[in-house]
This record gives structure tokens, sequence and C-alpha cells, in this order.
């Protein structure tokens, strides 16, 4: 699945923002304050509302007030444009997934979600759902989407109550590889937000599938895929020893007390050292391969400022680790303050957000022809951003 397009209105410091043509990989530039984390809480938001309702993820961010951008009037309303374009020898409708949230009688609920399919670049969309308050209609053959001469049947749904999204329940559109998609995109999107010192810890044995999203839970990670996926670790030890020179194994190790501890071998030393005597960089990239080369991957990853603790060197190499894992059908977000990380980007992959006023704007590095221009020149992006080409992108204005 590939999210093409968002739109954010009245949602915090985005008071009315447009991204479009987002590649697999996207990184985004920003000063402090300037709506990065607020940009990942939008999926963060959105999967609340679908695992719990509207109301609950309104309170748990302090309130309406809180919520909607200030002194701003009107709805909160989200537009997302994807594909599940996955392995498909045609490429598959456009769907438009649409979302406002408003108050009334003080209460947080849904206006209006839609969700509508569209072949190719024009035509009619059908739309498979359209909900206003808790009542509205959905698509009852869907089966004949895409049959020229079909047209749409619909029929009367009624939601138990205004603040639930409609999508939570629709268990007739799993057929739609695209619907599918976008629930577990809500259900399962990731966000990283790894800690070195939460890494070193040594923790009880136990099972631990996926990385937790400050590490602390890096070694049971590490045995579980040693021991049930052994050609994966097999291959982020491949991936170390190419990304990380000098590192020649890695175990987790079970100590008499019943914790697991780390072990990495350098190939210049005899004895392996524990985790806690190796350096941040080490842990933090053994933990990412960890993550991006997880058995059964997320299909959204939100990783903030990834360059922390990490040598420069490092960073064109981690880059590379995550456009490996967005070209093998992930999509990833990365925050970043990084100039030496920026530099492995390509003008497609780099956003960056500007704020004036109170409220954020989000431009791309494509469509900035003097960027666009400088780069195929020769010039590499971080260090536009540094000459302060990047207009508004942080701090190197």
């Amino acid at each position: 699945m590939k999210i093409e397009k968002i739109k954010i209105q009245r949602f915090k410091v985005f008071k009315d923002t447009e991204i479009r043509n987002l590649p697999n990989m996207c990184v985004f530039l920003g000063a402090n304050g300037a709506g990065k984390s607020t940009l990942f809480d939008v999926f963060s938001f959105l999967s609340d509302c679908l695992k719990n309702n509207v109301k609950t993820a309104i309170n748990k961010r302090g309130g309406f007030k809180e919520v909607i951008s200030r002194e701003q009037k009107g709805d909160i309303e989200f537009e997302i444009k994807f594909r599940n374009d996955a392995e498909q020898e045609k490429r598959q409708p456009l769907v438009t997934y649409s979302l406002k949230i408003g108050l009334k009688d003080n209460f947080p609920i849904v206006k209006n979600e839609v969700l509508s399919y569209r072949r190719g670049g024009s035509g009619r969309p059908w739309k498979f759902l359209d909900i206003s308050e808790g009542e509205g209609t959905a698509i009852v053959n869907e089966d004949e989407y895409g049959i020229d001469e079909a047209s749409e049947k619909r029929d009367t749904q009624v939601l138990d109550s205004p603040d639930i999204l409609a999508i939570k329940g629709l268990g007739q559109f799993q057929k739609f590889k695209a619907i599918s998609s976008f629930r577990k995109l809500l259900e399962n999107w990731y966000i990283s937000n790894f800690q070195i010192q939460a890494a070193r810890a040594i923790p009880d044995v136990g099972i631990s599938e996926h990385l937790w999203p400050e590490g602390e839970n890096l070694p049971q990670v590490a045995q579980f895929i040693y021991e049930n996926y052994r050609d994966t670790f097999n291959l982020v030890l491949e991936k170390m020893r190419k990304r990380v020179p000098g590192i020649s194994n890695v175990e987790a190790k079970e100590t008499a007390d019943g914790r697991i501890v780390l072990k990495f071998q350098d190939g210049s030393f005899k004895d392996p050292f524990i985790s806690r005597y190796v350096s941040d960089g080490t842990i933090k990239m053994f933990g990412y391969l960890l993550l991006l080369y997880d058995p059964k991957p997320h299909p959204l990853l939100c990783i903030e400022e990834p360059e922390n603790y990490l040598h420069p060197d490092l960073l064109p190499e981690l880059a590379e680790e995550f456009r490996e894992y967005a070209y093998r059908g992930g999509q990833v977000f990365i925050s970043t303050h990084s100039p030496d990380f920026v530099n492995a980007l390509k003008p497609e992959e780099l956003f960056w957000l500007n704020k004036e006023n109170g409220f954020t704007t989000i431009k791309s590095a494509v469509e900035d022809m003097d960027v666009k221009a400088l780069y195929e020149a020769g010039d590499l992006l971080g260090s536009l951003w540094r000459q302060k080409y990047l207009k508004g992108s942080g701090p190197f204005q």
C-alpha cells in the first residue's frame, strides 16, 4: 500500500496543509515546534479513532479545544489518497478516505466519513461508504465495481454511536485489498523513538516478536528472530558486517538469573562484548536492522531523528536501509535534523515544514526549481540546507 496524498485541515498546527506525490520514503525537516511530531500524530489519532472512538482519541489529546487549530472554527478534516499497488499486474484504483470531526452538543462526533474509489484519472468515483453523524449508506454490490455498465446499489446503515468510525465494522469490504490495507495501516502503523539506554537494558526472559518504540526489548526480539527466522537473523548479521565494520557476530544469551544479554563479537578480539560496552551506534544500527527486517513488517514506519547516537559516516548507510525497506513495499516517514542524513536523499524524498504565524505548511524539494536544479548540478541536499536554500526548514536558516 502507498499513501499518495495527505490533506489536513484545522488539526493543531496544520490549519490547511496538503502533501502531494508522496514517495515510499519521505523525510521531513523542520525547526523544533514546526509540527513534525504532529504530522506523525495524524496517524496515531486516526488509529485511536479506529481502535476506540473519536471521543476517546480527542480526550486523550486534551479535548477538542486542544486539537482544533488555534482560533479556528469548524470541523477537523483529513483526506488521505492511497493505492494498493504491491505485487499487482495492473494499477489499482485510487482510493480516497475523508473524515470530518466536529462537535454536536459539545461532544465530538464524526460529521462525515466517505470512502470512494476512482479507477484512472477521470470518471465519477463510487462512494463505497458515506456516513454522517452515525447514519448513511454503504454499497451492497461491491463485486460489480469495475464492470463497465455497473452502477452503485446502496443500503442504509446506522452505527451504534456517531463517534464511531464506520470503517471499523465494514467486514464485507475485506475482499477489497486497498480497504484491508488501509485498516491494517491504521491498526499497525509504528513510530520509533529509539533510546540507547533503554536498548542497553538486560530484560527478563520472555517472548517479544516486534521491537518496542524505545527498543527496550531488543535482546528478546533478537532471540525470537534467531530461533524462529534464522535466515532473517543471518541477513541482519550480514547487514551489520556491511554497515558497521568489525562486527562479526551477535548473540542473545540467557543469564543464570533468567535475563537476556546481547553479546557482540568483534573480529579483532577473542571474547565478545556485552551490549553495555559496545558503541551507541552499533546498538542503534542493530535495532534498526531488526525493525526493518521484521518478518511481519509494519505497513507504515515513522522514525524520529534516526541520526541520534550515530556517527555521521553511518547515516548514508542507514538512509539506504530505509530506502530498501520502502522498495520492498513498506512506507517510511522520517523526521531529521541532520544535514549528513539529508545528503543521502533524492529531491523527491525530501519535504520541509515551514511555520508562519502559528501554522505550518509543508513544501517538497522536488517542486522547488532552484533546489532541484542545484541538486542536478551536483549539490547535495544537506549542503543546500546548510546554505539556507530550503527556506523555512529549520536551524540552518
